[in-house]
């Protein structure tokens, strides 16, 4: 594995964008310094060139060389002169004491004039003087050239040279670029990292409901997209099997009560059958028994009956609730009206015992409901109260009434029952005082058929012990 694998993606980056960077700068750098100095030696091409074409014209006005040199101002020291013809031979030189025999038109500066009117040659050894020059040369009309050369110093040297100081601030914009350079692509590999990251989780089957906020900008809407969509897959998959789990467990939970209730049935219906089977047995067997006994069994046996068909009654609709919920119909449905109702039919029995039923729920309150169901609830609360309570009063009172939501409490003055027992009272079949419940005439489903009767209404209801002594239910009704 190569050293540049080993490392991380954003240092990876962070290399490749300054070999770049470097590359774009240096060949940027480089020509720029070729670029000033070319323009400094045709600066100094041209202020040569300026001197020839005066000498040039000062040649044709048949002014003597020599004379026309020295009367030519120029900034330049130790200038030298050479007029030469088209034959190549110097026919004037102000640096010699005397004319050279080498023909010059192999010069470069020579050739260029000749060929465009003006050259120069940047730097090029005198075999004449021995001396380096840099030389300039210029084709007058009159068919001689004028060439004025300066020698090659280290002060021209320095000045053809370009300015430095454009190369140190492009190396101080190269370090800021390397800097912005380092912080961008450290900001985009962690990006990366944390995508990669997130990945490797997201692969390994991790439930990733939130991450660290990326930041405000594309690629970060980007990354926090795709983990937000991985978390709303993830959040369903788990509701899903939540769902799943919860669906299961109430399948074992309703296959769980089915058998419970089974058994229970099985074991409510043995004991008013074995009475009557004992009832009967003991009229078969004796024929001549009196006709006051004979009553008495009788009436056994029709109380016995009436149990076994509250009891089939009971199962039946607790059953129809559990099983075929969507089954029972729906009316609108005033529970004031219903409260009316069931008050009035158990105010007989109540009179009976000297108690008292005060009803003071008077106001509308219609619901989408079933009027039995409804019916059943406060019959058994009420029931319950008259047969089992010793209470002298039973209370039927609104607690709040709004557009959307009534709260009844049905309560009475009665003796209460131990609160160890309140969080199983809505149980099937359970029974606080079994015997004294059995002969009552209680199904022991009465209040589980309340609690399922709410609960299929979208309601609730609660109980609990008064200070004074007594029970009180609280049942809310939603529209």
């Amino acid at each position: 594995m190569s050293l540049l694998s080993k490392l991380t993606y954003s240092r990876r980056l962070f290399l490749w964008l300054l070999g770049y960077s470097l590359l774009l700068v240096g060949c940027f750098m480089w020509f720029q310094y070729h670029r000033e100095k070319e323009f400094k030696i045709a600066e100094l091409n041209a202020q040569l060139q300026l001197i020839n074409r005066h000498i040039i014209d000062d040649m044709s006005d048949s002014m003597d060389i020599a004379q026309v040199f020295r009367s030519q101002p120029h900034s330049f020291k130790e200038l030298r002169v050479s007029v030469i013809d088209k034959a190549g031979r110097v026919v004037y030189d102000n640096s010699l004491d005397s004319i050279p025999d080498a023909n010059h038109l192999s010069r470069q500066e020579i050739d260029r004039a000749l060929a465009s009117g003006a050259g120069y040659t940047v730097r090029r050894h005198s075999e004449s003087t021995g001396n380096t020059y840099f030389y300039s040369a210029t084709l007058g009309e009159n068919g001689y050239i004028v060439r004025t050369a300066v020698p090659y110093s280290v002060s021209l040297s320095r000045l053809l040279k370009a300015d430095y100081g454009f190369l140190w601030v492009m190396c101080g914009v190269t370090v800021v670029m390397c800097v912005l350079g380092f912080f961008v692509t450290r900001r985009l590999g962690m990006h990366i990292i944390r995508l990669n990251d997130f990945a490797e989780r997201a692969e390994r089957g991790e439930r990733i409901y939130d991450t660290a906020p990326f930041p405000k900008d594309e690629l970060g809407a980007i990354s926090s997209h795709i983990v937000r969509l991985y978390a709303d897959l993830q959040k369903a998959i788990a509701e899903r099997d939540k769902e799943h789990h919860a669906a299961l467990d109430a399948q074992c939970e309703k296959e769980r009560i089915k058998k419970q209730l089974t058994n229970n049935i099985n074991h409510e219906l043995k004991t008013p059958v074995a009475s009557i089977q004992v009832c009967v047995e003991t009229l078969m067997s004796h024929k001549n028994m009196s006709e006051e006994k004979r009553t008495e069994f009788l009436g056994r046996c029709l109380d016995n009956t009436h149990r076994l068909k509250m009891l089939l009654e009971d199962v039946a609709l607790i059953t129809r609730m559990d099983d075929a919920p969507s089954s029972i119909s729906r009316e609108p449905v005033d529970i004031s009206d219903v409260v009316s109702d069931i008050v009035d039919e158990c105010e007989p029995l109540a009179a009976s015992k000297a108690m008292e039923i005060r009803n003071t729920v008077s106001s509308m309150f219609v619901i989408s409901g079933n009027r039995a169901l409804l019916a059943s609830v406060f019959r058994n609360l009420i029931g319950n109260a008259i047969a089992h309570s010793g209470a002298s009063l039973v209370s039927v009172d609104p607690i709040a009434v709004s557009d959307e939501k009534m709260i009844i409490s049905v309560s009475d003055n009665g003796s209460g029952i131990p609160s160890e027992h309140l969080p199983r009272i809505f149980e099937r079949f359970y029974r606080i005082d079994k015997g004294r419940s059995r002969l009552a005439g209680g199904t022991g489903l009465g209040l589980s058929i309340v609690k399922n009767a709410m609960i299929w209404h979208g309601g609730t209801i609660s109980v609990c012990n008064l200070p004074q002594g007594g029970l009180s239910f609280t049942l809310t009704f939603v529209k």
